[in-house]
């Protein structure tokens, strides 16, 4: 099977599906490999052209002459022909997947299945991805390193709190390192001695000794939506794109001085705790949303940066960056590096720019573009895309597709600042407590809601007032981005798009889904009379359209009663109650949110509080 049909703008559907076999065979050998083809694989039935692929991830041959990208939206690897661009093979992973690294040897490749929770290996033989190997570890694998000596494998595990190490000798679970909350993405240094982890929900990195098998600190800058991670050759520092919130009202001035949500690349010492230095990487007017993606080049004389929501790539030279530590560093990008246009420069992209990957040349960028289904070669000397690399997809855009172009799309925003994936990382939530305009006051910060099942749990809003959903689209292009007026049919794309938002299969459950006994005693201590949960969360999402006022409301607020918030998923925060004041689900069930205080009708056991937070946990 070949593929006749190349993507040149962002079209398709958007569908997390797990498919089968497809591809070209051939019995040209990759100059990396000189093990024996495979036997023919089934080919998939059905058009390759009616998905979408969205690479996230991607990943070159040491004689670059073969790619290998992740496939979010497809669930599969592809495996490319760099001489022609062609796709030779197609193979399925789990769902989707998020990240995919080479073993030392470069026959094998290790891919993450964040909603599938495992790790898959794969051999590349000839022109195919051969399976190799599967593993269950649950809890959102994202992240991925493999050390020097091939031995282990180090998988960042986002709602579990920890790196897991996985023997590849027998491809067995070794030992869980505790990392923070919502680790994503890491780097091991080339020596093997430290690991970096991008800890989200902790607001920056974990440091790891991997051979002690210990977390060594957390340096926290209150960052978010921390990206792609790189390690130094020298071990000393691991750069990363992250974001930050200002804690301020959304105002026009605000978000334009850079008080609302801002862009920043950090860098971040490993061998022991120090401030994190960084440099600002907006400009007045025209500022970079949603930074992902991070590379130095070989030599590290270029640092490149992927821009998702400003649909660039950042093109920076390393030596002489004004990185800056303590008061700063600022609300713009330096003035001097902003007018030097040989030492900073943006080179557009469009669509959904990813991860990025530099060749040997120290020149040529390989950018896998979710939103164009395509891998863009950019030679940044020249400062331009010198070619796309199409991986096939549907030839008109579905109305959920369209809404999520919209929803990672940064120039919605006043300026480019922000965009909905920027509060909402991927249709979820985030570690902070903002402050909008939804609330109707100023100054009344309110946790991120979930977006999951979001077209399934209304009225919207911490306070319920939102009954259309539509309308609630609209004012969030108009008032919570201040952006331009959308388009007709924008708001009912976006809705299409939530509708597609659903949450993975919870860890905290048996294999097969069902509840555990102590959750099980869990759940009878929720529909209780003394505990009487049930009231405001109801099945299947466990929420409630009535709203109720449990006495935790803020004195500012402009409203007296709240929407109870769906509780599916709930383990899967760090922050809980309206105005996150809960650092834990323990916290809220002890504290202002005691049954006792809601029902009076008595406190929990001890017994009976362990029991209910097992369920709550397996929801």
């Amino acid at each position: 099977m070949r593929f006749s049909t190349w993507l040149l703008a962002p079209i398709g559907i958007c569908l997390i599906s797990v498919i089968s076999w497809l591809g070209l065979r051939s019995a040209t050998v990759p100059h990396w490999e000189s093990v024996v083809i495979a036997e023919e694989a089934k080919p998939v039935a059905d058009d390759p052209t009616t998905r979408d692929r969205s690479p996230v991830d991607l990943l070159l041959s040491p004689d670059e002459q073969w790619m290998i990208t992740v496939n979010q939206a497809s669930a599969t690897v592809s495996l490319i022909r760099l001489r022609d661009g062609q796709v030779v093979d197609e193979v399925a992973c789990g769902e989707r997947p998020a990240a995919i690294c080479w073993t030392p040897d470069s026959r094998q490749i290790l891919v993450t299945g964040t909603y599938a929770g495992d790790l898959r290996r794969f051999t590349v033989q000839g022109e195919q991805l051969v399976p190799s190997g599967q593993l269950t570890l649950r809890f959102e694998p994202r992240g991925v390193a493999v050390t020097p000596d091939g031995k282990k494998a180090y998988v960042a595990l986002t709602t579990g709190g920890v790196v897991a190490v996985v023997r590849l000798s027998d491809f067995t679970l070794e030992q869980k390192i505790p990392a923070g909350k919502w680790p994503r993405y890491l780097a091991l240094s080339q020596d093997g001695t430290r690991l970096a982890v991008g800890a989200n929900g902790s607001g920056g990195v974990c440091v790891i000794d991997p051979i002690a098998g210990k977390q060594l600190f957390i340096e926290d800058f209150l960052g978010i939506n921390m990206g792609q991670m790189q390690i130094s050759s020298d071990g000393k520092y691991v750069y990363l794109p992250w974001m930050v919130y200002r804690q301020n009202p959304i105002t026009p001035l605000n978000i334009q001085i850079g008080w609302v949500l801002a862009s920043r690349i950090a860098r971040v010492r490993l061998d022991s705790k120090h401030r994190r230095e960084a440099i600002a990487l907006d400009t007045r007017g025209e500022a970079v949303a949603d930074p992902h993606g991070l590379a130095l080049t070989p030599g590290e004389e270029w640092v490149v940066c992927a821009a998702s929501g400003s649909q660039e790539l950042l093109v920076f030279q390393h030596a002489g960056l004004p990185f800056s530590d303590y008061g700063g560093p600022g609300d713009h990008i330096d003035p001097q590096l902003l007018a030097d246009k040989k030492r900073f420069y943006r080179i557009p992209l469009g669509g959904r720019p990813m991860f990025v990957r530099v060749s040997k040349d120290g020149r040529t960028v390989y950018v896998a573009n979710a939103l164009l289904d395509a891998v863009q070669v950019v030679d940044i000397r020249d400062r331009k895309i010198v070619r796309t690399i199409p991986l096939s997809a549907p030839h008109e855009p579905s109305l959920a597709r369209k809404g999520e172009a919209i929803f990672y799309d940064g120039k919605r925003s006043l300026d480019q600042w922000y965009s909905c994936h920027s509060c909402h990382y991927e249709g979820h939530t985030n570690a902070v407590a903002m402050d909008t305009t939804n609330d109707g006051s100023f100054r009344t910060f309110k946790t991120v809601l979930t977006l999951r099942n979001v077209t399934k749990t209304g009225p919207w809003t911490w306070h319920g007032w939102q009954k259309d959903l539509d309308l609630a689209m609209k004012k969030s292009l108009t008032e919570s981005m201040l952006g331009p007026k959308p388009k007709p049919g924008d708001e009912v794309a976006l809705v299409a798009y939530l509708e597609t938002l659903k949450p993975p299969a919870n860890p905290n459950r048996n294999p097969d889904g069902s509840l555990t006994e102590a959750a099980k005693r869990g759940e009878r201590v929720f529909k209780s009379e003394k505990a009487d949960c049930v009231r405001c969360h109801k099945e299947p999402y466990y929420t409630s359209p009535k709203l109720t006022d449990v006495g935790t409301g803020a004195r500012n607020d402009a409203y007296p009663t709240y929407n109870p918030p769906s509780l599916v998923h709930t383990f899967d925060r760090v922050r809980w109650l309206h105005d996150g004041r809960a650092k834990s689900l323990r916290q809220v069930l002890t504290g202002d949110h005691n049954p006792n205080l809601v029902t009076g009708k008595g406190e929990l056991t001890p017994q009976e509080l362990d029991d209910l937070l097992t369920f709550l946990e397996s929801l």
